[in-house]
């Protein structure tokens, strides 16, 4: 490498030429006075050192604006440089020259005169202003002060700097020094350059230097932090060891290392939620940090297991076949076409969106109806998971939400049970016999579940045991209820009420055909071909052994049938056998409702009133005795306060009506009325009795049979109006059920009557009625 001595006199005086050779830098700026070292590698800057070399003339240093590969042109250039001496120049063996150049002052750029071989210009020279006073020397001051600041705190500084710095009087000079050592951007020093105004160019330093020394402070901060954070963790790395060494000592170290790792990677697997996983760790450290004999160490052990018990995150892809989810609900279940068209329609608009929530359905209808069965169906068509809960008598609040950890065997409520039994976050949740929860000091279940059950609420539902959020917002709810009046108003506002009605005859003989007598020949270890039952034989076992709405005893009573022929097969007296009406009165017995209510006789005073129980429909006969008296009435049978009530309206209206009705105004007055509701041991009530109690008034009062066949319900009011009541269906089922083939029911319950099984409409007379002299006219036989 060849290089040329120092070219001495920086310090002589330099004429300020009118052209001077242009050369290029790149990511360099010249500041007057200083010392730069540059590297020359392009054609035109090498031509240009070349002949430097020979004419020791000054250059003007010009930063290049836009960066390029090739050679740079003058559009490229900023206006704006510096005019420099050529201190000392080495040459590489490859051609490059590496120059250190020393700035004189600043020039802006004219006309260029030449572009080949290198480039050259005229030039303006520049003088700074310096307006004086005592801000400029404040700045100064303030300059120097900061730069000192920078060298003690930044570490590209030498201590040097800091002298020079304050050995400089010029205010211009001190700017000009400060600019090329601080570590700056190459636009930021261009614009520095081009600040001829001293006083400018020091505020602007004063602004960079504070800048620069937050930076500094920041970093600081930052390395002190994570040099205190890994003193902490190689003081918990320490502390660690030495709770190992002291568990190794105890023999306890292999055990808690074993269950604390095997918890760990449990809890990576189950992708637990942010939150969740944060507390399940915080729960982790305090394990790690206790004797496995200790107490507390098992509770927070039991609370991990349940944490990583949970299904955070395994979801069941749903079954979204419409078609194929018809078919197991029909061959899972016989009629029920309302509840079936309402989850083929959940199942279609859940094909179509994929993150809707989940319905609340809530199936009320009477025992042995198939609500519970229902639920698994729908959980077979979809492909989830199936669970139950029963809520038959709970009383605590805690069942629900679960029990906080600081009770001894705290353990999560029901919700998160059922949950980690399914191992999904989405299965169908069945909530059994919902009216039926209590509340006592313990706390109100139903209250604990208006959250679990608002499709609003539940994806941010919490556990107590747990105490972290848990999304229920993917669970299919379904609850099932005898009845709704006494489910909290709240409660069922939040549910879809889907009514399951009782079962014709027709339809009860069609179940046990399709699934009862499959089942019981199966739980009994028999079979088609050895026991087989007539339809005939079913239908006497519905009609007249059994009466109910739903099939339960039916399907205990097909069991009893079973279980006798079985043991005809097992002695040998039979091989097979086919079990026919004839069979069935032999192996029951005596007809337990063989008198049908239709083969009675017209009676005075006694008249079939129909009601909803919650078993289902049932026929309840009201009797009506006059005896010679005073006037008193009196109602017997356990009547609640609204049957009494309309018995009175009923009293009220045969008065008024007495003239009309052939009756002694006065009538009343010499003899007593008792009014008589059989089954006295079951509480009667309700407003639907009263057409029933008013028909038996008028036939005790005028003597006028009631016909036998003749079933009724309705509401009357004082003027004989007759208003319109609920459980139509359920009512004229019950009717058909007990043989009694003319119904008569209010005109504004006509809209009930298509949901009346079509078998049974085609079988019964139903009269629609708006006034009770219709009624009178319908049920009672002509005066003879």
């Amino acid at each position: 490498m060849e290089s040329t001595p120092d070219r001495g006199g920086v310090e002589a005086t330099i004429d300020r030429p009118k052209t001077l050779p242009v050369l290029p830098l790149r990511d360099t700026v010249v500041f007057p006075e200083a010392v730069v070292p540059i590297l020359v590698g392009k054609d035109r800057s090498k031509a240009l050192v070349r002949a430097l070399m020979q004419d020791d003339e000054p250059v003007l240093a010009l930063t290049l604006t836009t960066a390029t590969g090739e050679e740079p042109t003058a559009d490229q250039l900023a206006e704006t440089g510096t005019m420099a001496r050529i201190v000392q120049l080495f040459k590489f063996p490859d051609g490059n020259y590496r120059l250190v150049v020393k700035g004189v002052s600043r020039v802006r750029l004219g006309t260029y005169t030449q572009t080949h071989p290198f480039l050259a210009a005229e030039v303006e020279h520049l003088s700074d202003v310096v307006a004086g006073g005592t801000r400029l020397e404040a700045l100064q001051r303030q300059v120097a002060d900061a730069f000192r600041s920078l060298v003690e705190r930044t570490p590209y500084l030498a201590d040097q700097a800091a002298e020079i710095a304050g050995s400089l009087d010029d205010p211009s000079h001190l700017g000009d020094f400060v600019a090329a050592s601080l570590n700056l951007d190459t636009g930021t020093r261009q614009s520095l350059l081009e600040t001829l105004d001293v006083e400018d160019r020091l505020e602007r330093l004063v602004h960079i230097t504070a800048q620069e020394l937050e930076i500094i402070e920041v970093g600081s901060r930052i390395q002190e932090q994570v040099a205190s954070e890994l003193q902490q963790n190689q003081r918990e790395v320490l502390l660690r060891k030495q709770m190992d060494a002291i568990r190794r000592e105890l023999g306890e170290h292999d055990e808690v290392a074993a269950e604390v790792d095997d918890l760990r990677e449990r809890l990576d697997e189950a992708g637990l939620p942010e939150e969740a996983r944060k507390e399940a760790d915080r729960e982790l450290q305090r394990l790690e940090r206790l004797p496995a004999a200790s107490q507390e160490y098992h509770v927070i052990r039991n609370y991990l297991d349940w944490m990583v018990r949970f299904p955070w995150s395994k979801v069941t892809e749903d079954h979204l076949d419409v078609a194929a989810a018809r078919e197991i609900l029909d061959a899972d279940h016989h009629g029920l076409e309302k509840v079936k068209e309402r989850i083929l329609e959940y199942l279609a608009v859940r094909s179509l969106k994929e993150d809707m929530r989940g319905p609340i359905l809530l199936f009320v209808g009477a025992p042995g109806v198939g609500k519970t069965s229902l639920g698994r169906s729908i959980a077979r068509s979809l492909g989830r998971e199936f669970v139950r809960m029963s809520l038959g008598g709970v009383r605590d609040e805690a069942e629900i939400r679960g029990h906080r950890r600081t009770y001894v065997g705290a353990l999560p409520g029901r919700i998160v049970q059922g949950l980690a039994r399914a191992g999904t976050r989405n299965p169908v949740f069945m909530l059994d016999e919902v009216d039926k929860i209590g509340a006592d000091y313990r706390g109100d279940p139903a209250a604990a579940l208006l959250e679990v059950l608002d499709p609003e609420q539940n994806h941010d539902f919490r556990d107590h045991y747990l105490d972290v959020p848990i999304d229920l917002s993917q669970v299919l709810f379904i609850a099932t209820a005898n009845v709704v009046h006494t489910i909290p108003a709240p409660l069922l506002d939040r549910m879809e009420v889907v009514e399951l009605p009782g079962y014709t005859v027709d339809e009860k003989v069609a179940i046990a055909i399709k699934h009862l007598v499959a089942k019981q020949l199966d739980a009994h270890g028999l079979d088609e071909g050895s026991v087989s039952f007539d339809e005939e034989a079913l239908e006497t076992i519905a009609s007249v052994y059994t009466r109910e709405a739903g099939v339960r005893s039916m399907d205990r009573t097909v069991a009893t049938v079973v279980r006798k022929a079985a043991r005809m097969i097992v002695e040998g007296e039979v091989e097979t056998i086919r079990i026919t009406t004839e069979t069935v009165r032999e192996m029951l017995g005596p007809e337990p409702f063989r008198v049908k209510s239709a083969e009675r006789a017209d009676e005075v005073g006694v008249v079939a009133g129909l009601a909803v129980t919650p078993v289902g429909g049932d026929v309840l006969f009201v009797e009506t005795s006059l005896v010679p008296g005073s006037g008193k009435a009196t109602t017997t049978g356990q009547l609640g306060d609204v049957m009494r009530e309309s018995a009175q309206a009923a009293t009220t209206y045969v008065r008024s009506r007495a003239v009309g009705l052939g009756l002694d105004p006065k009538w009343i007055d010499e003899i007593d009325l008792h009014i008589h509701v059989p089954e006295g041991a079951v509480p009667k009530d309700g407003p639907s009795a009263g057409v029933t109690l008013t028909t038996a008034l008028v036939s005790a009062a005028t003597g006028r049979p009631v016909r036998h066949d003749v079933a009724m319900t309705g509401e009357v009011t004082l003027r004989g109006k007759v208003l319109p009541v609920g459980g139509v269906r359920e009512k004229i089922v019950a009717a058909h059920r007990a043989g009694l083939r003319t119904v008569v029911i209010p005109t504004d319950n006509e809209k009930d009557l298509h949901d009346v099984p079509e078998q049974v409409r085609h079988d019964t007379e139903i009269h629609l009625v708006a006034h009770m002299d219709e009624v009178l006219e319908i049920a009672l036989a002509p005066a003879g």
